[in-house]
Formats: C-alpha cells, sequence, structure tokens
C-alpha cells in the first residue's frame, strides 16, 4: 500500500501521530474536517480577537489574494470567522472558506476585511481522509449524498481519534480513524460508499477523480451554511444523542457549502473535457440566473410593502381630513350661536357693563386694602443687604489650630447674631430650591434696578386707575345735574357729556389691566433676575457655612491626629494579635472536627453509648461557642485594623498581605473565612430550599438562616459589592434602620457557594400574620412606618430594593415592621420582574415597570403603597383600572390612609421621606428592631426565607411565615 500512496503523498516524520479531534464539517464519503480538541480555548481566544478587530478593519480592496488569510462575516450568525478566497463569481460576490471549520459560502466582497498579522496563522481545523479508501467511479449523486450523509453521523460532533498514515502534496492528511473502539473505515467500506483501493494505479485514478469534484464544487454557486460554527460550539456543545439521520443528511448538505453535481450513469474515464466544461458553464448561469431572480423578488417585495405602507398613510390622511372637516362644522355652529348671543346681549350692553365695572371696582378695593402693607421683594432685598454688609470673612492661614478655633469661636458669634440658617430656609420657602447662575457682583445691581423699575410701572399703573375712575365720576356728576329735575338751575343741552362711552370704556381697561397685574407672576427674564439674585445670596450664605464647617473639621481632625500621634509616636500597629486568634481559631477548628468525626462514628456503631453520645454533643456545644468567641473577636481586631488602615496606616494591607485586611474591608466586615458551614448545627430545610440551598442553625440561642447562593469567578465580586453596599447602609442606624441586618458572609470549600446568615423571624412575615390573625390598623401604621423608614435607608444609599412583597416584609412582635433583604445575585430589573412580585390577586409590579423602564424608588414605593392597601381593606373586594393600580375610592378605610395610598400610585409618587411626614404616622412611635444575635425573640412556628410561588399555598395553609429574597 505504501507504493500505491507514494505517487501522491509525502511521508513525513508525523506519520504513525495519533490525535483525538471532532468533527465539525463533511465533504464526501471519505473526506471530513476535525479540530483538535485541545483547540478549545485558542477557538475562544481567537473570536474574542475576530469581534474587536474586524468591526473596525479596513475592508479588502483591489484584486483577492487566494493565499492569503481575511475576516468574513458568516451569513447566518453575522459574526466574523477567518477565511481564505476559493475563486470569484463575480465583481461583487466571490466563495470563500472558513478554514477553522471548513465549511464555504458566496459572500459579498464588503464582508471581506483585512485582518491583523498576529491572526494570520495556519488553521485550526485540518482535511483528512480515511486511508486506503476511494469512492466507488460509478457512484450517482444520491449515493454521494447518502455516503455523505452515514460519514456525518459518524463524526461529525463527536469525538474520534485518528492516527496519521501519511499527508498529500494539498495538505489532506490520511489517517485511520476510529470512534468509540469502531474503525471508521471499515465502517463506510461495509456500507457500500467507498471501496478500498486495490491496484497501484487506483490511488492516482481516484486523486485525478477528487480534483475533478473539487473543480466541479468551486465553479457551482455555494448556498449558505446552515449551520452556525461559532468557536466553541463544536468542542464544548457536542450532542450526547444520536444524529437524526434525516436532519443530519439536510445539515451536512447545508455543511458542505457545495453540493457535487453527478450524472446518474456512470461516466468513462475518456470522456470529453469539452463536455465537463459545458455542464460548468451550464451551471455557472443557472446560479448566475438564480441570483438575478433572487434580486428581483427582493426587489418586488420591497415595492409592496413601500406601496401598503402608503397606503396605509392615505387611510390616516383621510381619516385626519374627516377630523378636520367635523371640526370647521362644529366652528360654524359655534359662530352662529355666537352672533344669536352678541345681538341678545346688545340690548342690555349698558347696563351688564356698569354692572361689570362695579364688581371689578369693588375687587380693586379689596385688593389695594390687602396689599396696603405689603412689600414688593422686601424679604430678598433685606437679605442682600445682609450677605453684602454683615458676611464672614475668610480666615488669613489655617495653618494653627489656635488661631483658626479663635476665628471659629467669632464666627460663631457672627453667624449667632445674623442667623444664616433661618435665612436660608425662610428664602428657600419662598423662592424655592437654588440654582446654578450668574455668580457676578453685578447680580444684586441688576436685581434692585429691576425692582424700582417694576415699582415705577405698578405706581403709573395705579395713577391711571384712579384718574380714570375720577373722570367717570365727574361725568355722572354731570349727568346728574342735568337730568335733576328739582333743581331751579338751567340746563343747556351743550353741557351734557357726550363722551360717556369713552370714559366708560378707559375705567373699566384701567382696572383690568390694574387687576391682571400681579407682583408674584414674571416672565422669564423677571425670573431669571430673581432667581440669579437669590441664588446669589443662597452662594454667600452656604460659602459662610462651609467656611465654619472646614473650620471645626480641621481642627477636630488636628485634636485627632495629635491624640493618635501621641499614641503611636514610638510603636507601628501589626498583624500579630490578628493573627494569634487565626491560630487559636485554626486549633479549635480542628478539634470540633475531630469531635463531630469521633460523634458519627458512635452514632453508626452497632453498640453506642447515649451517655458517650451525650457527652460528646456538649464537648461539641462547648467547641462551637469558644469558635463563635474567637470569631468575634477576629472581627472586633479587623474592625481595628481598618480603622487604623482608613485614618493613619493605609500600608498595613500591603505590610500584612497574610491577613486579609482589604478583602474584610471590601465586603462590609461581613465575610468570614473562619466560619464554616459544616462546622454548624445546620439542619437543612429541604420543602422549602428549591431554589437554593436553605439551612437553619443557632448562634448565641438565637435562630439564624444560612441562604446559599451559586457563584462564579464573575458574579463573586458582584454579590460581595451588593452585601457590602447594603451592609454599608445598615450600619449607618443600624437597628433604626428597619432592615434586616446580615450577620456573615461565608464561602464553602466543597461547593461553589456563597453563604449568607441572616436572623430568623419564624411566623412574623405579612402573608402568614395576615393569615393568622390580621393586623388592626394601628399595627398595620406601625410596622408600616417602619417598612418606609427601611426603604428611607436603602434609597438614600442608592439602592432599590426591587423585592417588596408580603413574604419579604416582616412584622415582628405585630409592631416593628422590618423590611427583608434580597437575592444579592440578581439585579433591581430582575428582582422586579420575578413571580413573587404578588399578594393575593393584587400585582406589586408599578405601570412604568410593566412598560419596561428600568426599577427605581418610585417603584419600591408603588409596591409599598399596595401592600398598605392590602393590609387596610382586609377581606374587601376591589376592582382594577385600567393601568394595572387597585381603585381605592370604591373600598372602605380611613380617610388619611386612603388619600396617603392615593399619592402613592400617582406618576409623581411620595417619596420614602415624604410617607413618614404623612399625617398618618405622626402618632406612631417608631419602634427600635431587635434583630442582633443575643436579643431574644419569640419563634411561634418556622419560616423559610426562599420560597417559590406553588409553595407558598403550602405554606400559608400551614400558617407559616417566610423571608424570600425573590
Amino acid at each position: 500500500m505504501s507504493s500505491v500512496m507514494g505517487v501522491c503523498v509525502d511521508e513525513g516524520t508525523d506519520n504513525g501521530k495519533a490525535e483525538d479531534v471532532v468533527g465539525c464539517h463533511v465533504e464526501d464519503a471519505i473526506t471530513f474536517w476535525a479540530q483538535n480538541i485541545s483547540s478549545c480555548n485558542d477557538l475562544l481566544k481567537l473570536s474574542c480577537a475576530l469581534a474587536e478587530a474586524c468591526p473596525r478593519a479596513q475592508a479588502a480592496f483591489g484584486k483577492l489574494d487566494f493565499n492569503k488569510i481575511y475576516g468574513g462575516c458568516f451569513s447566518e450568525d453575522r459574526c466574523w470567522y477567518r477565511c481564505m478566497v476559493q475563486r470569484m463569481i463575480n465583481s461583487e460576490k466571490c466563495q470563500v472558506l472558513y478554514i477553522d471549520y471548513g465549511n464555504s459560502e458566496i459572500i459579498n466582497r464588503s464582508e471581506i476585511v483585512e485582518i491583523p498579522e498576529s491572526l494570520q496563522y495556519p488553521s485550526i481545523a485540518k482535511k483528512y481522509r480515511l486511508w486506503g479508501l476511494q469512492l466507488p467511479a460509478d457512484q450517482n449523486l444520491s449515493m454521494f449524498d447518502q455516503g455523505k450523509t452515514f460519514l456525518g453521523s459518524l463524526v461529525f460532533e463527536k469525538a474520534i481519534k485518528v492516527r496519521q498514515k501519511a499527508r498529500q502534496k494539498d495538505d489532506i492528511i490520511l489517517v485511520q480513524a476510529e470512534c468509540e473502539k469502531v474503525d471508521i473505515g471499515e465502517e463506510v467500506a461495509k456500507a457500500g460508499f467507498a471501496e478500498k483501493c486495490k491496484s497501484p494505479g487506483s490511488t492516482e485514478d481516484v486523486e485525478k477523480r477528487e480534483d475533478a469534484v473539487q473543480n466541479q464544487r468551486k465553479k457551482m454557486k455555494a448556498p449558505a451554511p446552515l449551520w452556525v460554527n461559532r468557536p466553541g460550539h463544536v468542542l464544548c456543545n457536542r450532542p450526547t444523542a444520536v444524529l437524526d439521520p434525516v436532519a443530519a443528511t439536510a445539515r451536512n448538505q447545508a455543511f458542505a457549502g457545495n453540493r457535487v453535481i453527478l450524472t446518474k450513469d456512470k461516466t468513462p474515464a475518456s470522456a470529453p473535457v469539452l463536455n465537463r466544461s459545458l455542464a460548468c458553464v451550464r451551471d455557472q448561469n443557472l446560479a448566475e440566473e438564480n441570483d438575478i431572480f433572487e434580486e428581483e423578488k427582493e426587489t418586488q417585495r420591497k415595492e409592496n410593502v413601500n406601496l401598503l405602507r402608503r397606503q396605509k398613510e392615505l387611510e390616516l390622511e383621510v381619516e385626519h381630513l374627516k377630523g378636520e372637516l367635523q371640526m370647521i362644522k362644529q366652528e360654524k355652529e359655534e359662530s352662529r350661536k355666537r352672533a344669536e348671543y352678541l345681538e341678545e346681549t346688545l340690548q342690555k350692553y349698558v347696563g351688564t357693563k356698569m354692572k361689570d365695572l362695579a364688581a371689578k371696582v369693588k375687587m380693586l378695593k379689596e385688593i389695594r386694602r390687602a396689599k396696603k402693607n405689603a412689600g414688593f421683594g422686601e424679604q430678598l432685598s433685606q437679605a442682600i443687604k445682609l450677605v453684602t454688609e454683615g458676611n464672614i470673612t475668610v480666615p488669613c492661614s489655617l495653618e494653627k489650630v489656635q488661631k483658626i478655633w479663635t476665628e471659629y469661636d467669632l464666627a460663631q458669634e457672627m453667624i449667632q447674631l445674623c442667623k444664616n440658617g433661618e435665612l436660608s430656609v425662610s428664602l428657600e420657602m419662598v423662592y424655592g430650591e437654588v440654582c446654578e447662575g450668574n455668580d457676578s457682583e453685578e447680580v444684586f445691581q441688576q436685581f434692585l434696578k429691576w425692582k424700582h423699575a417694576k415699582i415705577e410701572e405698578f405706581i403709573d399703573i395705579r395713577n391711571n386707575t384712579d384718574a380714570a375712575l375720577q373722570i367717570l365720576t365727574d361725568l355722572f356728576s354731570g349727568i346728574l345735574k342735568c337730568f335733576d329735575l328739582s333743581s331751579e338751575a338751567s340746563s343747556d343741552t351743550e353741557e351734557v357729556p357726550g363722551n360717556v362711552d369713552e370714559a366708560l370704556k378707559e375705567a373699566e381697561l384701567c382696572v383690568s389691566k390694574e387687576l391682571k397685574t400681579d407682583l408674584t407672576e414674571h416672565d422669564e427674564k423677571e425670573k431669571e433676575i430673581i432667581k440669579s439674585a437669590y441664588s446669589k445670596v443662597m452662594h454667600k450664605v452656604r460659602q459662610e457655612q462651609n467656611l465654619i464647617t472646614v473650620i471645626q473639621k480641621t481642627y477636630l481632625a488636628s485634636v485627632e491626629f495629635k491624640k493618635q500621634a501621641e499614641k503611636w509616636l514610638n510603636r507601628r500597629p501589626n498583624s500579630d494579635n490578628l493573627l494569634s486568634i487565626k491560630k487559636n481559631m485554626r486549633s479549635v477548628k480542628a478539634q470540633l472536627r475531630w469531635k463531630l468525626t469521633e460523634k458519627n462514628n458512635l452514632e453508626e456503631a452497632d453498640d453506642y453509648s447515649e451517655l458517650e453520645i451525650t457527652r460528646i454533643k456538649e464537648e461539641i456545644a462547648a467547641l462551637r461557642n469558644k469558635l463563635l468567641q474567637e470569631i468575634y473577636k477576629e472581627r472586633d481586631e479587623y474592625e481595628k485594623l481598618a480603622y487604623l488602615v482608613q485614618k493613619w496606616f493605609p500600608e498595613l494591607p500591603l505590610l500584612y498581605p497574610e491577613a486579609g485586611i482589604l478583602t474584610y474591608m471590601n465586603s462590609g466586615g461581613l465575610l468570614s473565612h473562619s466560619l464554616e458551614r459544616d462546622l454548624l448545627d445546620a439542619e437543612p430545610m429541604r420543602k422549602l430550599s428549591t431554589r437554593r440551598p436553605l439551612v437553619c442553625s443557632e448562634i448565641q440561642d438565637q435562630k439564624v438562616l444560612l441562604k446559599g447562593y451559586s457563584v462564579d469567578v464573575s458574579s463573586e465580586a458582584k454579590v460581595i459589592e451588593r452585601v457590602a453596599k447594603y451592609r454599608k447602609a445598615w450600619d449607618q442606624q443600624k437597628e433604626k434602620s428597619s432592615l434586616l441586618q446580615l450577620l456573615f458572609l461565608l464561602f464553602c470549600k466543597s461547593d461553589p457557594l456563597v453563604y449568607l446568615m441572616v436572623p430568623y423571624y419564624p411566623g412574623a412575615s405579612l402573608t402568614a400574620v395576615q393569615a393568622d390573625a390580621p393586623l388592626t390598623l394601628e399595627e398595620t401604621l406601625k410596622v408600616m412606618k417602619g417598612v418606609a423608614q427601611g426603604l428611607q435607608t436603602l434609597h438614600g444609599a442608592n439602592i432599590v430594593h426591587g423585592s417588596l412583597h408580603g413574604n419579604n416584609v416582616f412584622a415582628v412582635n405585630r409592631k416593628q415592621g422590618v423590611v427583608g433583604d434580597f437575592d444579592f445575585t440578581k439585579s433591581e430589573e430582575q428582582r422586579a420582574a420575578a413571580d413573587t412580585m404578588v399578594v393575593g390577586t393584587l400585582s406589586l409590579v408599578s405601570p412604568e415597570l410593566k412598560m419596561g423602564q428600568p426599577a427605581s424608588p418610585a417603584s419600591d414605593m408603588y409596591a409599598y403603597g399596595c401592600l398598605l392597601f392590602w393590609l387596610c381593606i382586609q377581606n374587601q373586594e376591589f376592582g382594577i383600572k385600567e393601568d394595572g393600580t387597585p381603585e381605592v375610592d370604591a373600598v372602605g378605610m380611613d380617610d388619611k390612609v386612603k388619600s396617603l395610598i392615593l399619592n402613592l400610585f400617582r406618576c409623581d409618587r411620595l417619596t420614602a421621606e415624604q410617607v413618614l411626614r404623612d399625617d398618618c404616622f405622626l402618632l406612631v412611635d417608631a419602634i427600635p428592631v431587635p434583630s442582633q444575635l443575643g436579643e431574644e425573640h419569640e419563634p411561634p412556628e418556622e419560616h423559610d426565607s426562599e420560597k417559590t410561588d406553588e409553595e407558598e399555598d403550602v405554606v400559608n395553609s400551614k400558617k407559616n411565615a417566610v423571608n424570600p429574597t425573590q
């Protein structure tokens, strides 16, 4: 056989080399492409590099080099892969071979780009041919497709072992292939899709026939491959089931990129070359005609789409014209009615005019009487005078603490005299919040100039009104004299006033103008002047406040620095105490593990002693308590070192990296590598732990929950960051924050899990409390005030809860509202979209979340309003509006509570801080939450903090409470 292959192969040093590959493409019954199993990471890195480089790369211009590697955009997934040009179809299209997968297709030239030299290395996929086999000379097209399908079922996406026999001159490797100890070549030969080489000249004939087949493939149009050849797809996502023959046939036909056209009858070896050339030309013409037909079909489709769009536009225009016509008819009818009304009122015009004028004059008298002592802009004018004449000067130097402190005392005295704090509050009540404006010194002059002009304008308007009314009074006095029959004085017709209409019209205009003149309403330019002056005043006030704050902080910092300098003058802090505590803990943990092993061995023994078991359990309990004491000592020592790092010694983590100070600080003081789940007396809660591991334990006479979260390298840092942010928010007010306290964060050594330890509140969730004994209105207000306090704490720390529902809010002792934690592995939007965001038949998801907007503090306040509504209505029925909000007006409840709930369902909802100031909670005392270790609370029933929606009905029927995060 080696003599036969000598005419077409190169004998190399790699002959006999075995490797494990995965088939990725099949060309015929004996030829396939495959990738080495070890190239998975190379494919992933290559995909990332191509995805970054190709979109910005330069398009391939000019004549394409058939020996060069380019980047090509695959038509199915629009991703970039390495390719080589096989042949040019026309000036716009060309056929390319994806060298890392073996399939080919026809793509546009615009989808071929230059790639860097660093990516132009040999292909990852190799082309193999089964050793000692050749395609039958009389094989027709049907047998060719069946053979290709058969080989695909043996090698495609399957791990196979190939042993190299020889390498042909066209880089095709002749191999002996096995899959699960089955010789693939033997199977193909048995199936009749290939035959073994019989004579020395047969191999050369086979090679010639294969060259003819390849030439024919290059001249045919290649359909777009249907298989998504993504890097890593073959190696990382191999199907485990046997390939469906029908599906495999369709898929492998697409993988091949080209279909080889063979005649049904056996083609003689002496057939003229001209016939084959004509067949190839005919196939190429058919392919080009098919492209033209597809383009015409796409053009017709676009024209149909444009015609349909134009038809809809015309229909909308007709509807618009109909609406305009209807509006014109309505305007015509209104004009007719207005004309009739004017004709009717013209007869009593003078009487009506006089009556209206009298009413306006009466109103003007009341306004003048009310504004008799009112000043225009006096408050802001006084503020300008105060901040310009009585402002605090900046200290000349802050180098000496004694001098700074003296000036600070003087500044404090001046503040007490001028009361800038009260001035700031009063101005904000009148003019609103400070805005950024002109900060030049001309602002005050501009305001005073504008104020003077405004006052003069108003005085002129008032004088004109007085003059017009005086003229009207004189005219009516003359009319009275002319028509007084009892008067003996003779009257002349020339003395009768003839300009009454003009005087009446002038008086009405002047009175109306003064009534419309409002000193509190200004245009945009006037508002800008007032805001600039106000902002300048507030800027100066806050400058003085900031100056006082800087002086005070500088003094306090100097005192603290002096104290610390005296303390650490001759010594430096170290981690010896911390490392000593860690050493003691390792010893205690070793003893505890030994006792646990001894206890398990005794329990498994046939003749164990109850007294011995009891003794060991007592020793285990004592060791656990000792371990916890050491853990708390470790935490105290970490807190001391963290304070020193933040204040005075930032180099400590670098000097003592083995202490893990930075890890502790980044976790918010929660992460503990010393505490392990296996060392606790943890009881699994299997029935309520369908989503994640959940166990219950007891620490220092308080029950706690350990909630397990599955994390990897990428999500671990995000979980720690969210936990630390939550802990920081709780730590600002601790028990008064009304948040569920996070006790510890610990990792599991055997599994990729992180456990979060929280206090255990059995039977205290709102769902369980309402199912057992519903809260009264007074209890509801006490509990919901605590919940509002918890939301205020979270929102103040820029945290959106997103998971506020009846199973995650607790009414401890029926009077303490506690907001539970949430799933730290999920984002705000993922938590807000969970199925648990419902209570009864009422959805807790706000209308804006349903429309796709992101979660926000406002969406938390909507869920808060729904919970308050649900607690207050008890068993009353209610309707739902179109936007998903409940119909609050249709149910009976306290008026103040109803007003609060309506304000929580508006688009501009109340914040948590505004809710706490509502009238409903003014008489409700705030109650601190005893959630710390060591404090006792009576657990009526057990509950779980990770309960699915299907389990809620079961748990509620048993009157159990839950503490869910999702």
